[in-house]
Protein backbone atom coordinates (compact mmCIF):
# COMPACT_ATOMS: atom_id res chain seq x y z
CA UNK A 1 0.00 0.00 0.00
CA UNK A 2 1.65 3.28 -1.05
CA UNK A 3 2.33 6.10 1.35
CA UNK A 4 1.03 9.42 0.05
CA UNK A 5 2.77 12.68 0.74
CA UNK A 6 0.98 14.79 3.32
CA UNK A 7 2.02 17.91 1.40
CA UNK A 8 -1.25 17.84 -0.60
CA UNK A 9 -3.21 17.43 2.62
CA UNK A 10 -1.71 20.68 3.89
CA UNK A 11 -3.06 22.54 0.85
CA UNK A 12 -6.52 21.13 1.51
CA UNK A 13 -6.40 21.93 5.10
CA UNK A 14 -1.91 19.82 13.73
CA UNK A 15 0.13 12.16 24.35
CA UNK A 16 -3.91 14.53 23.41
CA UNK A 17 -7.56 13.51 23.48
CA UNK A 18 -11.06 14.90 23.60
CA UNK A 19 -13.85 16.60 21.70
CA UNK A 20 -11.58 19.59 21.18
CA UNK A 21 -8.29 17.72 21.76
CA UNK A 22 -7.01 18.73 25.18
CA UNK A 23 -3.49 17.75 26.26
CA UNK A 24 -2.24 14.17 26.54
CA UNK A 25 1.31 13.90 27.83
CA UNK A 26 1.34 10.48 29.43
CA UNK A 27 3.00 7.24 28.38
CA UNK A 28 -0.14 5.11 28.52
CA UNK A 29 -2.24 3.90 25.56
CA UNK A 30 -4.68 6.65 24.58
CA UNK A 31 -8.35 5.85 24.32
CA UNK A 32 -11.26 7.98 23.11
CA UNK A 33 -14.83 6.73 23.24
CA UNK A 34 -18.02 8.36 22.03
CA UNK A 35 -20.97 7.39 19.91
CA UNK A 36 -19.44 6.42 16.59
CA UNK A 37 -15.83 6.76 17.82
CA UNK A 38 -14.22 4.28 20.17
CA UNK A 39 -10.53 3.63 19.65
CA UNK A 40 -7.31 2.77 21.43
CA UNK A 41 -4.17 4.34 19.99
CA UNK A 42 -0.66 3.01 20.69
CA UNK A 43 1.86 4.36 21.26
CA UNK A 44 0.45 7.66 22.59
CA UNK A 45 3.57 9.54 21.46
CA UNK A 46 6.75 8.96 19.45
CA UNK A 47 10.25 10.07 20.43
CA UNK A 48 12.60 9.01 17.64
CA UNK A 49 15.81 10.02 15.86
CA UNK A 50 16.30 10.61 12.15
CA UNK A 51 19.17 11.25 9.75
CA UNK A 52 18.98 13.98 7.08
CA UNK A 53 18.24 12.53 3.66
CA UNK A 54 16.99 9.19 5.04
CA UNK A 55 13.36 8.13 5.44
CA UNK A 56 12.31 7.01 8.91
CA UNK A 57 9.21 4.78 8.91
CA UNK A 58 7.02 4.44 12.01
CA UNK A 59 3.82 2.52 12.77
CA UNK A 60 0.82 3.62 14.81
CA UNK A 61 -1.73 1.00 15.88
CA UNK A 62 -5.43 1.91 15.95
CA UNK A 63 -7.79 -0.52 17.66
CA UNK A 64 -11.48 0.10 17.00
CA UNK A 65 -13.63 -1.14 19.88
CA UNK A 66 -17.02 0.13 18.69
CA UNK A 67 -19.92 -2.13 17.76
CA UNK A 68 -20.14 -0.82 14.20
CA UNK A 69 -17.43 -0.28 11.56
CA UNK A 70 -15.53 2.90 12.36
CA UNK A 71 -14.56 5.52 9.79
CA UNK A 72 -11.51 7.65 10.58
CA UNK A 73 -9.67 10.57 9.06
CA UNK A 74 -5.93 10.98 9.64
CA UNK A 75 -3.98 14.18 9.08
CA UNK A 76 -1.01 16.05 10.47
CA UNK A 77 -1.04 19.13 12.67
CA UNK A 78 1.33 21.63 14.22
CA UNK A 79 0.90 22.22 17.95
CA UNK A 80 1.83 24.60 20.73
CA UNK A 81 2.34 23.73 24.39
CA UNK A 82 0.84 26.59 26.39
CA UNK A 83 2.10 27.95 29.75
CA UNK A 84 -0.72 26.09 31.56
CA UNK A 85 0.42 22.81 29.88
CA UNK A 86 -2.63 22.68 27.62
CA UNK A 87 -2.08 22.08 23.92
CA UNK A 88 -3.27 24.09 20.93
CA UNK A 89 -3.41 22.32 17.56
CA UNK A 90 -3.38 24.09 14.20
CA UNK A 91 -3.76 22.85 10.64
CA UNK A 92 -2.01 26.01 9.42
CA UNK A 93 1.67 25.47 8.72
CA UNK A 94 3.81 27.04 11.44
CA UNK A 95 6.80 29.13 10.35
CA UNK A 96 9.25 26.35 11.27
CA UNK A 97 6.93 23.42 10.56
CA UNK A 98 8.49 20.14 9.47
CA UNK A 99 5.17 18.67 8.32
CA UNK A 100 6.22 18.88 4.65
CA UNK A 101 8.77 16.18 5.53
CA UNK A 102 5.98 13.81 6.61
CA UNK A 103 4.27 11.24 4.38
CA UNK A 104 1.16 9.41 5.60
CA UNK A 105 -0.25 6.10 4.40
CA UNK A 106 -3.79 7.28 3.68
CA UNK A 107 -6.15 10.04 4.72
CA UNK A 108 -9.23 7.94 5.50
CA UNK A 109 -9.80 4.35 6.58
CA UNK A 110 -12.52 2.03 7.83
CA UNK A 111 -11.84 -0.42 10.68
CA UNK A 112 -14.16 -3.30 11.50
CA UNK A 113 -15.42 -3.75 15.10
CA UNK A 114 -12.74 -5.27 17.35
CA UNK A 115 -10.07 -4.99 14.66
CA UNK A 116 -6.66 -3.31 14.70
CA UNK A 117 -5.02 -1.31 11.95
CA UNK A 118 -1.26 -0.68 11.73
CA UNK A 119 -1.01 2.78 10.22
CA UNK A 120 2.31 3.78 8.63
CA UNK A 121 3.91 7.16 8.25
CA UNK A 122 7.37 8.40 7.29
CA UNK A 123 9.58 11.37 8.16
CA UNK A 124 12.31 12.32 5.68
CA UNK A 125 14.42 15.33 6.73
CA UNK A 126 15.96 16.93 3.64
CA UNK A 127 19.69 16.36 3.04
CA UNK A 128 21.76 18.95 4.82
CA UNK A 129 19.19 19.62 7.56
CA UNK A 130 21.04 20.98 10.59
CA UNK A 131 20.55 19.46 14.04
CA UNK A 132 17.08 20.36 15.30
CA UNK A 133 13.88 18.78 16.56
CA UNK A 134 10.93 18.15 14.27
CA UNK A 135 7.60 18.20 16.15
CA UNK A 136 4.13 17.51 14.80
CA UNK A 137 0.99 15.57 15.67
CA UNK A 138 -0.92 12.83 13.90
CA UNK A 139 -4.64 13.51 14.33
CA UNK A 140 -7.06 10.56 14.27
CA UNK A 141 -10.59 11.86 13.89
CA UNK A 142 -13.84 9.91 13.89
CA UNK A 143 -16.02 10.56 10.83
CA UNK A 144 -19.18 9.00 12.28
CA UNK A 145 -20.57 12.11 13.92
CA UNK A 146 -23.11 11.63 16.71
CA UNK A 147 -25.63 14.13 18.08
CA UNK A 148 -25.10 15.73 21.48
CA UNK A 149 -27.72 14.87 24.09
CA UNK A 150 -29.47 17.67 25.94
CA UNK A 151 -31.15 20.96 25.17
CA UNK A 152 -28.86 21.74 22.22
CA UNK A 153 -28.89 19.55 19.14
CA UNK A 154 -25.22 19.74 18.16
CA UNK A 155 -23.04 17.36 16.17
CA UNK A 156 -20.09 16.00 18.15
CA UNK A 157 -17.11 13.90 17.16
CA UNK A 158 -13.97 12.62 18.80
CA UNK A 159 -10.35 12.93 17.81
CA UNK A 160 -7.00 11.96 19.26
CA UNK A 161 -3.70 13.75 18.75
CA UNK A 162 -0.54 11.64 18.86
CA UNK A 163 2.53 13.83 19.25
CA UNK A 164 5.72 12.95 17.35
CA UNK A 165 9.15 14.26 18.38
CA UNK A 166 11.95 13.62 15.87
CA UNK A 167 15.52 14.50 16.86
CA UNK A 168 17.45 15.32 13.67
CA UNK A 169 21.16 14.49 13.77
CA UNK A 170 22.66 15.08 17.21
CA UNK A 171 19.84 17.32 18.48
CA UNK A 172 19.52 16.95 22.26
CA UNK A 173 18.16 18.81 25.30
CA UNK A 174 20.28 20.67 27.83
CA UNK A 175 18.30 21.07 31.04
CA UNK A 176 19.06 23.14 34.12
CA UNK A 177 17.11 24.32 37.17
CA UNK A 178 16.54 28.07 36.88
CA UNK A 179 14.50 28.63 40.06
CA UNK A 180 12.41 26.95 42.75
CA UNK A 181 9.08 28.13 44.15
CA UNK A 182 5.76 27.07 45.65
CA UNK A 183 2.71 27.34 43.40
CA UNK A 184 -0.97 26.68 44.10
CA UNK A 185 -2.17 23.68 42.09
CA UNK A 186 -5.79 22.59 42.49
CA UNK A 187 -5.98 24.76 45.58
CA UNK A 188 -2.95 23.20 47.29
CA UNK A 189 0.61 24.55 47.66
CA UNK A 190 2.93 22.51 45.43
CA UNK A 191 6.73 22.42 45.12
CA UNK A 192 7.70 23.63 41.66
CA UNK A 193 11.03 23.89 39.86
CA UNK A 194 11.54 26.15 36.85
CA UNK A 195 13.47 24.10 34.29
CA UNK A 196 15.30 25.83 31.44
CA UNK A 197 16.18 24.01 28.23
CA UNK A 198 19.24 25.45 26.46
CA UNK A 199 19.41 22.55 23.98
CA UNK A 200 17.85 22.07 20.55
CA UNK A 201 15.44 19.22 21.40
CA UNK A 202 12.85 18.66 24.12
CA UNK A 203 13.68 16.94 27.40
CA UNK A 204 11.82 15.38 30.33
CA UNK A 205 12.80 14.99 33.95
CA UNK A 206 12.62 11.58 35.60
CA UNK A 207 13.78 9.91 38.80
CA UNK A 208 12.92 10.06 42.49
CA UNK A 209 13.93 12.49 45.23
CA UNK A 210 13.35 12.67 48.99
CA UNK A 211 11.17 15.28 50.64
CA UNK A 212 10.95 16.22 54.34
CA UNK A 213 8.26 18.63 55.52
CA UNK A 214 8.02 20.89 58.60
CA UNK A 215 6.54 18.09 60.71
CA UNK A 216 9.44 15.73 59.91
CA UNK A 217 7.30 13.56 57.61
CA UNK A 218 9.24 12.08 54.71
CA UNK A 219 8.02 11.51 51.19
CA UNK A 220 9.31 9.83 48.05
CA UNK A 221 8.70 12.40 45.33
CA UNK A 222 8.92 12.61 41.54
CA UNK A 223 8.68 15.29 38.82
CA UNK A 224 5.68 15.71 36.56
CA UNK A 225 6.06 14.05 33.15
CA UNK A 226 6.13 17.24 31.08
CA UNK A 227 8.18 18.07 27.99
CA UNK A 228 10.46 21.08 28.29
CA UNK A 229 10.77 22.33 24.73
CA UNK A 230 13.91 23.80 23.23
CA UNK A 231 14.53 27.39 24.29
CA UNK A 232 11.78 27.49 26.91
CA UNK A 233 11.57 27.52 30.70
CA UNK A 234 8.70 25.49 32.17
CA UNK A 235 7.45 24.86 35.67
CA UNK A 236 7.62 21.21 36.70
CA UNK A 237 5.79 20.11 39.84
CA UNK A 238 7.52 17.80 42.32
CA UNK A 239 4.87 15.74 44.11
CA UNK A 240 4.71 12.68 46.39
CA UNK A 241 4.60 9.25 44.78
CA UNK A 242 1.18 7.82 45.68
CA UNK A 243 0.62 4.09 46.06
CA UNK A 244 -2.61 2.68 44.63
CA UNK A 245 -5.51 3.05 46.99
CA UNK A 246 -3.73 5.44 49.35
CA UNK A 247 -4.69 9.10 49.85
CA UNK A 248 -2.45 12.00 48.86
CA UNK A 249 -0.37 12.95 51.91
CA UNK A 250 -0.77 16.41 53.43
CA UNK A 251 2.51 18.34 53.17
CA UNK A 252 3.33 20.96 55.78
CA UNK A 253 5.58 23.61 54.34
CA UNK A 254 8.40 24.54 54.37
CA UNK A 255 9.46 21.43 52.46
CA UNK A 256 13.05 20.35 51.83
CA UNK A 257 13.77 18.23 48.76
CA UNK A 258 17.08 16.48 48.16
CA UNK A 259 18.19 14.02 45.53
CA UNK A 260 19.08 13.70 41.87
CA UNK A 261 16.72 14.03 38.92
CA UNK A 262 17.52 12.53 35.53
CA UNK A 263 17.11 13.45 31.87
CA UNK A 264 18.38 10.80 29.49
CA UNK A 265 21.84 9.77 30.70
CA UNK A 266 22.35 13.06 32.52
CA UNK A 267 21.89 13.94 36.19
CA UNK A 268 20.44 17.09 37.74
CA UNK A 269 21.09 17.51 41.48
CA UNK A 270 18.30 19.06 43.56
CA UNK A 271 18.81 20.36 47.11
CA UNK A 272 16.32 23.12 47.91
CA UNK A 273 13.85 24.38 50.48
CA UNK A 274 10.36 25.30 49.33
CA UNK A 275 8.51 27.94 51.37
CA UNK A 276 5.13 29.41 50.37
Amino acid sequence: MPIASSRSLFRASHAWLGWACSGILTCLPVMSQAQGFAAYITPPRFEVQATPGQALRQVLEIQHVGQQPGRFRIYTSDWTLNPDNSVTFSTDLAADSCRPWVAIEKRELVIEPGSRYRYRFEITPPPGTTARECRFALMIEGLDVARAQGSLDLPVGGRIGVVVYVAIGDAAPLLEIAATKVTMVDGKPTAMIEVRNRGNAHGRLDGFVNGTDASGARFEMAPADLPILSGETRGVAITPVIEDGKPTPEIRFPLTIKGTLEWGKNRLPLDASFTP
